[in-house]
């Protein structure tokens, strides 16, 4: 009665099943690691967001890289803003408009640096138009912000390039901005939060990163595909049983 499961048609079904099944496990158990390395990304970043600032110096001093862990940490640093140094960081959306970053230097007393995204700026009315900067507070401050790590092309997926005009990056990578400079930058850069005494006007702050579900949609697929699974078996077994069902009856017809 089963005979026919040896003919052609119903060999390359049995192909395409057991090559399906394999492929949708794989698939299952990339989203469940995706789910996994997220959840803990997601974890480790509300931590970081929540903690209480420490002065940066606690967590890098010059020459010494940034530790990936340490993003988003809240920290504090005192210094004045070197405003003969700064940069507008192009291509950078907030609430969904194109702008800039202002990335302001900040010297400390021991004579080393650190760079400060001091917020945003919505573009000029053209593409070469300069956009409106706030001036940086003169004398000494104190900043308050989170602590990122130097961008890169890998990192951002942004393509860097040269040709830009003077004073424009589109990258805030700390090495390659550190070569231009009299002095040293700590690694990473500062988001700010907050400045003390307050900046009489200053660009839009850069909102605190949307953590999202923590890999909740990837734990869905991981589901879903492993679901396909008992979908794929369970339409081969049906339709191995509706042949034999048919074979049956043109048997008892005939």
């Amino acid at each position: 009665m089963y005979r026919f499961l040896l003919t052609p048609r119903w060999l390359a079904l049995h192909v395409v099943v057991l090559l399906v099944i394999p492929a949708f496990v794989f698939l299952g158990r990339w989203q469940f690691g995706r789910y996994e390395e997220r959840s803990s990304s997601s974890h480790e970043i509300t931590a970081n967001l929540s903690a209480a600032p420490v002065p940066l110096e606690s967590l890098m001093s010059p020459g010494t890289p940034m530790r990936a862990h340490d993003r988003y940490r809240p920290v504090t640093v005192t210094g004045t803003f070197d405003a003969a140094s700064q940069l507008l960081v192009r291509r950078r959306t907030q609430e969904s408009r194109v702008g800039f970053y202002v990335l302001t230097p900040l010297r400390t007393a021991d004579g080393t640096g650190v760079l400060v995204n001091r917020g945003w700026v919505k573009a000029g009315a053209t593409a070469d138009a300069l956009p409106e900067v706030p001036p940086p507070s003169t004398g000494e401050v104190t900043v308050t912000g989170r602590l990122q790590p130097s961008e890169t092309e890998e990192t951002t997926g942004i393509r860097n390039r040269s040709g830009l005009p003077p004073g424009q990056v589109l990258l805030i990578n700390t090495e390659a901005i550190g070569q231009g400079m009299p002095y040293k930058l700590l690694g990473g850069f500062v988001e700010l939060t907050d400045q003390t005494p307050k900046a009489q006007a200053a660009p839009a702050p850069v909102p605190a990163p949307d953590v999202g579900g923590g890999g909740g949609l990837n734990l869905a697929y991981g589901v879903q595909w492993w679901l396909f699974i008992g979908i794929a078996v369970g339409g081969w077994i049906l339709l191995i049983r509706r042949e034999a069902a048919d074979q049956r009856a043109e048997a008892a017809s005939a």
